[in-house]
């Protein structure tokens, strides 16, 4: 009797388990209930906060050691807190108080933009906490680089150059000479001798190469002629060597300059990345002419490069006529414009009248406002400015369009490349300059075209360009080339 209890319990309890593993999907037969789906990933959507605490915005004056302080929040937690200086990461700090410093002599003295932003555990990122600063450290260029102010000497009233693919560069001089910069020295001949009004603003203003210049030899330069009364020309010559052949080909003459006004004339060329010649014009002083579309002061001209008008310029209705050379209106005194390699992007500046200077962004059929608006005072019909800074300083300082720039007459351009000598955070950059202040700023296209001091040199500024060798060019009134490259 306990044989047969013992077996039939033991019956009893393999039935009991058989039946256990197949409720549980085990075995053979039927699969029985799935297991419930394991918990779900962390959801955490919701980005951090952050307040930048110091410096404080608009701050002035900054110089020596400065610390850099913030706080962050975050419904989880936040992991860290990133500072910037000018788009540049300089510090990450993970544990609070977040805090980092910077050396203000490493800037150049002027604005300058700090950010801070918190990342959580969940890879969410806060906006940016930002403060616009004023640098006044001892700095006349940002760390990094050299300056040399004396790198080429011994020009005259210099107005415009240009750089031939060969790597000599051509400098117009406003009495008419044309020089040659070749291998870091300035030859003693001139290219090509031109006879010019250089009364005020007049004179040999602008110069440019043709894009097939290795075959062609074409140099291009706008000047004031004095052949049956002053007016602006645009010719074409040939170089021969380091001389020009003696053989100028006129591929447009402006209408006459007025008697008693001799500024704003304007002056730059280039070719654009569509192979036309773009000329910029100035008002001749009269600016109800910048918005006659029938005029060519106060405009953009856009010419083949043998002089004749491309066909699909905007205000061509009589085929010939200088009319048809209109590219785009509305401008005081385009001094310099610059045009972006690869893009083919164009930035027009703007010299202002007694209140504000320009970035214009350029177009085909645009009007700039002058003489009806400047600056941030745009109307509707009119291409308001990219960038744009006063003559004077807002109230408080700093906190007006432009920031703590202020100048009097923008000139110079320049599109540094995706690629060069220059650290990655000022490729791409818009740079420019001010002639009265004296002062290279930048655009960073990259966070929405903010403006950064670069550099400050003690000539005045008249044109500016990137060489061949990817460092930045300053021409100076007064007779000298200032090279600026990555140490």
């Amino acid at each position: 009797m306990k044989t047969a209890r013992g077996s039939a319990r033991a019956l009893f309890i393999s039935a009991f388990a058989a039946s256990l593993v197949a409720s549980c999907g085990g075995g053979g037969g039927d699969a029985g209930t799935p297991p419930p789906p394991p918990p779900p990933a962390s959801t955490d959507t919701t980005p951090p906060t952050v307040t930048l605490t110091a410096p404080a915005n608009l701050a002035t004056g900054l110089s020596g050691m400065v610390s850099l302080t913030a706080t962050g929040a975050d419904d989880v937690g936040v992991m860290s807190i990133e500072f910037q200086v000018d788009g540049v990461t300089i510090a990450t700090d993970t544990t609070p108080p977040y805090a980092a410093s910077i050396d203000a002599n490493a800037y150049a003295a002027g604005q300058h933009i700090v950010r801070a932003r918190a990342h959580d555990a969940a890879g969410n990122t806060s906006p940016w906490g930002s403060a616009t600063v004023q640098v006044a450290g001892t700095a006349s260029v940002d760390a990094s680089f050299t300056k040399n102010e004396s790198w080429v000497s011994g020009l005259g009233s210099s107005t415009a150059f240009a750089q031939a693919p060969d790597g000599r560069i051509f400098v117009a001089e406003q009495g008419g000479k044309l020089r040659v910069v070749k291998n870091g020295s300035l030859l003693p001949a001139a290219f090509h001798i031109f006879t010019v009004d250089s009364a005020g603003e007049r004179g040999l203003l602008g110069v440019a190469f043709h894009p097939n210049f290795t075959t062609n030899g074409y140099v291009y330069v706008y000047y004031t002629s004095t052949t049956g009364g002053a007016h602006n020309r645009i010719s074409r010559l040939v170089a021969s060597g380091d001389v020009s052949n003696g053989t100028e080909v006129i591929l447009a003459d402006l209408p006459a300059l007025s008697a008693s006004a001799t500024n704003h004339n304007g002056g730059a060329i280039h070719f654009g990345t569509d192979g036309k010649l773009y000329a910029g014009v100035g008002d001749n002083a009269n600016g109800a002419k910048a918005q006659d579309v029938n005029d060519p002061f106060g405009k953009m001209l856009r010419f083949n490069d043998d002089g004749s008008i491309p066909s699909d310029n905007p205000f061509c209705t009589t085929a010939a006529t200088l009319k048809c050379a209109v590219w785009a209106y509305g401008l005081r005194n385009p001094f310099t414009f610059a045009v972006e390699a690869g893009t083919g992007r164009i930035h027009i500046n703007d010299v202002g009248e007694s209140t504000w200077e320009e970035i214009d962004v350029g177009g085909a059929g645009l009007n700039y406002g002058w003489p009806t608006s400047e600056g941030p005072d745009m109307t509707a019909g009119f291409a308001a400015p990219l960038f744009t800074y006063k003559h004077s300083e807002a109230t408080p300082e700093g906190s007006g369009p432009g920031g703590f720039f202020t100048g009097f007459a923008i000139a110079g351009g320049a599109f540094y490349p995706a690629s060069g000598q220059f650290p990655a955070a000022y490729r791409n950059n818009y740079f420019f300059a001010d002639y009265g202040s004296k002062w290279i700023g930048r655009l960073d296209p990259a966070n929405g075209n903010v403006a950064y001091a670069f550099a400050n040199i003690a000539g005045n500024p008249v044109d500016m360009m990137v060489g061949a060798d990817g460092a930045l060019y300053v021409l100076t009134q007064g007779g000298s080339i200032t090279r600026i490259s990555a140490s």
